[in-house]
């Protein structure tokens, strides 16, 4: 594998990364921060809802991050 080739596997591994970033900054750490300032609260029928699609947030971040991780074990010295 060329220079080039393990510099475009690294682009698209970060890419990833920041999108699992992404999709943890709006799915989860804002309605949290709504929460703690009391513009949301969870005892309503809708938090429940929220909280559950937090959670489904969170596990498309960490496929993503995994994902990233895993494209960057096929970097060749």
């Amino acid at each position: 594998m060329s220079v080039i080739d393990n510099e475009r596997t690294k682009l698209l591994a970060n890419a990833l990364d920041r999108a699992s970033t992404a999709c943890f900054t709006v799915g989860v750490a804002t309605p949290l921060a709504g929460y703690l300032y009391g513009v949301i609260s969870f005892a309503a029928p809708i938090g429940y809802w929220l909280a559950f699609t937090a959670a489904g947030w969170l596990g498309i971040a960490t496929a993503l991050h995994l994902w990233a991780r895993r494209i960057l074990k096929g970097l060749k010295p």
